[in-house]
Formats: structure tokens, sequence, C-alpha cells
């Protein structure tokens, strides 16, 4: 009896300890390839009933779905992207790995978080507003933009791509460069920007790949090509077809374009996938314009493209689903690489996200490639009101549907 007494009390003692000791913020790193990249991370709950954490993308917290601590073991799940940290607490540390789906586990390590002291604001350079980073990608790209914002030392920004951001890269200026990194659970990346006499920027991400960024201004100046336009990006080979698609629904239903829920409706037809975290910065959005635009006739399709491990059950995929109150047609339309078989006539569809603008008439009347986030700041917001206006425009239209 007395035995058990103790160890009751020194389990409670453990479970106490760690609820005093874990909760709050923690500087924390995940290793990919040569680089560590940086980031903020919060526990918000320890002990031997819960525990719970965050990830986050700029301001916006990223929350666990569930997790435990036990003999100094934290398990933490992260069911929007099938996520999995697990640490063990050592001399005050947190060492472990973070997995996410299929994706190899990224070594994890975390300390408590120490505020570092700011250089002086007249030391750091201003490097605020838009730059054109000099790129040569697989998809065909020639530039992507920098969207820079800075108060003194310290400085966020996100890289915009055909296919969208990188998130929102927080940090400061340190040595002679600025240190600006973003690990939201999904997409570890670390851009170090070096500014040089010339009024340039060295830009290196992960400690592996150097580009070079110039003022917007300037790289019109000098002729350079401009960031791809995410609205001419991807078509499809002739618009005077009906743009044909058929897949299950999430109950094994086969749904195609000729469904009567789609008769005679303006159909946002929507190229996703619960892994993709531009899908997510996206999905918030397509749920509120199908809340607001439905009784008026506006229809979305999602054709949700998932990694193989997540097709049987699709936990990953109702998550998603759930967190965003998606209530449009979701259809399980294969693995990423299916996306050109199920959308044969889609032409350059090579991002996630990507949508498809379909009239009364089912005809293609429109496509975007990618999604800007929030990071983005205005390039989001004008891009929210560009789709918001093509629906409109369709949904003014009394054209007879040809289907």
């Amino acid at each position: 009896m007395f035995r058990t007494t103790v160890l009751a009390i020194a389990s409670l003692s453990a479970a106490v300890a760690a609820q005093l000791t874990l909760p709050g913020l923690w500087d924390a790193t995940v290793r990919v390839g040569d680089a560590e990249i940086p980031f903020r991370f919060e526990i918000t709950a320890a002990g031997s009933a819960k525990a719970a954490g965050a990830f986050f993308d700029g301001d916006e917290r990223v929350r666990s779905s569930s997790g435990r601590f036990e003999e100094n073991a934290l398990s933490l799940e992260f069911a929007l992207y099938a996520g999995k940290l697990r640490a063990r607490l050592e001399n005050g540390e947190l060492s472990g790995t973070y997995q996410k789906g299929s994706i190899a586990a990224y070594p994890f390590h975390a300390r408590r978080y120490q505020a570092v002291a700011e250089s002086s604001p007249g030391q750091a350079p201003d490097i605020s507003g838009l730059w054109d980073i000099q790129a040569n990608t697989a998809k065909g790209e020639a530039a992507w933009r920098l969207i820079i914002r800075q108060a003194g030392s310290e400085a966020s920004a996100a890289v915009l791509r055909v296919d969208g951001d990188t998130g929102t890269l927080t940090g400061g200026y340190r040595d002679g460069r600025f240190v600006l990194s973003h690990f939201s659970g999904a997409r570890p990346s670390m851009f170090v920007i070096a500014p040089q006499p010339d009024g340039t920027l060295e830009v290196t991400q992960n400690n592996k790949v150097k580009y070079m960024a110039l003022r917007s201004s300037v790289a019109r100046a000098k002729g350079l090509p401009e960031p791809a336009d995410p609205s001419r990006w991807t078509s499809v080979k002739d618009p005077s077809e009906p743009l044909h698609f058929s897949a299950p629904d999430m109950d094994g239903n086969v749904v195609t374009e000729a469904d009567a829920r789609f008769r005679g409706k303006v159909v946002l037809v929507n190229v996703t996938g619960s892994w993709c975290p531009n899908c997510h910065d996206e999905a918030p959005f397509l749920a509120e314009l199908y809340r607001k635009y439905k009784n008026q006739g506006l229809e979305i399709v999602g054709l949700s493209f998932e990694e193989e491990a997540q097709l049987k059950d699709l936990p990953r995929l109702k998550a998603f689903v759930k967190m965003y109150g998606i209530n449009y047609t979701v259809l399980v339309a294969g693995d990423p690489d299916d996306a050109a078989k199920v959308l044969p006539q889609a032409v350059n569809l090579n991002t996630f996200p990507a949508s498809f603008f379909v009239g009364r008439d089912g005809l293609v009347r429109g496509s975007h490639a990618g999604f800007a986030g929030k990071a983005t700041g205005e390039a989001h917001e004008r891009l929210k009101a560009e789709i918001t206006g093509t629906i409109e425009r369709l949904l003014a239209e009394n054209a007879v549907s040809t289907r």
C-alpha cells in the first residue's frame, strides 16, 4: 500500500511538473538536409492525460489535433497534415522527430524561448518592398516575387511563385544579413538575405540554392521577365468543349460533370490535395465563396489528389474538410501524378492548387494557377477580389446549358 501510494504521488508530481514547465513558447528547429530551420513552437498543455501544441504561420497558430506527455515523452498529432511529432524531454530540452505524411522524418529540437537582443535599427538596411527573384524552375518560371515587410531590424517576408507562396517567413537582421524562416508543420524553409553593395539581394534558400533579387522597378527597367501570370499559366486545349471529369466522392459514389447538380450552374473546378500547403491557404476562401454564392447558382468541385498512403481511409482529407467547413463537392481523384489523366483537356496543369471557371453553358471561361495566401498581403486580397469578380460575372450570365 505504501509503495503504491509513493508511486502514485511520484507519477502525479511528474505530471504537475510537466504542466508547470512545458507550456509556453519554445525555440525549435527541424533539420532539412544541411540546414537547420529555426521556428517558433508553442506547447499549450502537457500532462499524463493530454498534451497540445502549435506551430505558427505568421501570427496564426496551426494547432495539434491530439497529444500526450508521458514519462518525459511528448507525442503530438497534426491531423491536417498527417503530421506526427515525437520528442523526449531531457535536461530541459526536447529532441526527436517530426514526420509529415510519407515524407522522411525531420530531426527536431527545441529549447525554451529566449529573447534575442535586437540589432540597433540604424544598423539594419531597409529592404522592405517588392523584389523579383531571378529563377529558372522546372515548371518554366523565370522569376518569383519577394514581398518583404520590415520594422527596424525585424522583418517578415513571403516568396510568391506561380503555385503559391512560402507562408510567412519571419526573423531579423544579424551579422550583416537577414535570416528569415518558416515552419507550420508542412513546408520548412529558411531564406538568408544578404544586401549587396549594388542594391541587389543575395538570397540563399536552406543553405543550398542561391538567387539574386532586384527591386521590381529595377528589374522592369532592365527588361527582365516578370513573374508568371497565374491567370494565363493553365488553360484547356479546346475552350469550345465542355470540361469533363469523373471521380468518386468520399463515400465512393462516382460523380461527373453531367451530374444534375451542375446543370445550368457556374462551376469552379478546383485541383487540390490535403498535403498541399497552398491548398490549405485557399480552402477557407473557397468555403466562404460557396456559402455566399451557392443560392445564386455556384457549385464548387474539389478534385482532391491524395498521397497513396492516404487513399484507403482518407484521414487527412477528412480532417481538411472538417477544419475548413467545406460543404461543396469533394471528389477523390487519385494521387498527385494522376492529375493529367483525370483532366486530359488541361494544358500546363502543373500547380497545386489550380482552378477552372466553368460558365452556365459548361464551357471553361477562365483559369487560375496556384493561390497567394495571407502571407502575400495585397496580392492575397487582390486575388480574392479577382476570383470573386469572375464568379459574379459568370453568375450574371443566363446562357442555356449545353449539357
